[in-house]
């Protein structure tokens, strides 16, 4: 393999105009040495230029697998406070209505009942933690009846109020107008909405 000839530092192509030590060099970039080469990148708009294009073309991929990285650990804590929240309405509303009959068939209370939606949570976004939507329900109406919704909708504004009930169908028809997108902060919110209704419910 042939050595590179020694040549007199001397921009060229991009680097023309640059003057350079003028010492024979056998390294050369753009025409230029090493030192020059430096002062070429740091000391000239066109340099800069190349530099930054240099640099960004560096560092494209680790912002990139940085943004890839962030988005993970966010969609995991996203999946785990929508799980956290989930269990602990859930389980306000075992404690809530504990000692009540099944909302749709009557059957008297047992530590089998679950929370049983009246508007199901995969399709009505919006109402998937509203408390006047979920309520105690048997393990039979709730898993095998599919929610015997017809008689959940007749026993309903009698647990919850006619005027609750009024609203919770109101929240419903917007519900088919507006796509709620549940995040990390919102759902905090509503676990935080829970801890006062649990207060409320200990202090009454």
């Amino acid at each position: 393999m042939l050595e590179p000839k020694e040549k007199i530092c001397k921009g060229i192509n991009k680097a023309n105009g640059v003057k350079g030590c003028g010492k024979l060099t056998k390294f050369r970039k753009f025409g230029l040495c090493s030192s020059c080469l430096a002062d070429f990148y740091f000391e000239t708009d066109v340099g800069k230029l190349l530099m930054s294009k240099v640099i960004s073309k560096v560092q494209k991929p680790r912002l990139e697998m940085q943004k890839a990285f962030e988005l993970d650990k966010y969609t995991k804590l996203l999946k785990a406070s929508k799980i956290n929240t989930k269990t602990q309405v859930h389980a306000y509303i075992r404690e809530r209505d504990k000692g009540k009959d099944c909302i749709s068939c009557g059957v008297e209370w047992n530590s089998t009942f679950q929370a049983g939606h009246f508007y199901k949570s995969e399709t009505f976004e919006t109402l998937k933690y509203n408390l006047h939507n979920i309520n105690g329900q048997c393990f039979r109406c709730n898993n095998f009846l599919d929610g015997n919704i017809e008689n959940y909708s007749l026993n309903l504004p009698n647990r919850i109020g006619q005027e609750n009930y009024n609203n919770l169908v109101k929240l419903a028809e917007k519900d088919k107008h507006y796509q709620k997108v549940w995040n990390v902060e919102n759902l905090k919110e509503v676990r935080n909405l829970l801890k006062q209704e649990k207060s409320f419910i200990i202090d009454g």
